[in-house]
């Protein structure tokens, strides 16, 4: 499992506009940037939760939507937490 720490967006801001995402691992504190498709392959081939949003209180899993965009989801609706994470 990976925390999704912040995102680059390229020619917008909307969800379909995130190119890459760097993520740290809790678990080993390895850090990492990763572009959205190897994001969407490591959701896809993992458990779900396999990456996660956190504001240190709540913590929401990142799915793929329509198999290309990174969103989470959180109780049943797909929402646009990764929006609110830094920016690099």
């Amino acid at each position: 499992m990976v925390l999704i720490t912040a995102v680059h967006t390229e020619g917008g801001y909307g969800h379909e506009h995130i190119a890459s995402v760097r993520w740290r691992n809790p678990s080993t504190s390895k850090v990492g940037e990763s572009s959205r498709r190897e994001m969407v392959e490591f959701i896809n081939q993992n458990d779900a939760g396999a990456a996660k949003v956190t504001d240190g209180v709540h913590t929401v899993n990142v799915g793929v939507f329509k198999d290309k965009w990174l969103r989470t989801y959180a109780d049943g609706t797909w929402s646009d937490n990764l929006l609110a994470l830094p920016k690099y």
